[in-house]
């Protein structure tokens, strides 16, 4: 199962101006809040959980949260999917990859259930 999203980083930007913290909580894990600091980043995990969710079929919203999914880095810095959403939504594997360029972020997730 494959899925993909792009959101506009300057979008992401607005949003954290006009609400803060209490955005960023809405979207993401204290984790996550952690290790993002630039809002090119956020945007990446932003679009990372939207491709995840369509991977999986469901969408973002009552089956599948922003919350019910996290993403954490490497030592080298890749985004992986943490073992607990792998496990919360019966996954052998997903595999994530985000890029940023011309102010867009998007991300492929690719992933096998059990």
């Amino acid at each position: 199962m494959i899925g993909i999203d792009i959101v506009q980083i300057s979008r992401v930007e607005k949003l954290i101006e006009r609400f803060g913290e209490k955005a960023l909580n809405r979207f993401l894990t204290k984790n996550e809040q952690k290790i993002l600091k630039s809002p090119s980043s956020i945007a990446g995990f932003w679009a990372a959980k939207e491709a995840f969710s369509k991977a999986i079929g469901t969408g973002i919203g009552k089956e599948c949260s922003f919350l019910d999914i996290e993403i954490l880095k490497d030592t080298k810095g890749k985004p992986y999917f943490t073992s607990q959403t792998l496990q919360k939504f019966n996954l052998k594997t997903a595999d994530l990859s985000i890029s940023h360029d011309g102010g867009f972020a998007i991300a492929a997730v690719i992933i096998k259930s059990i």
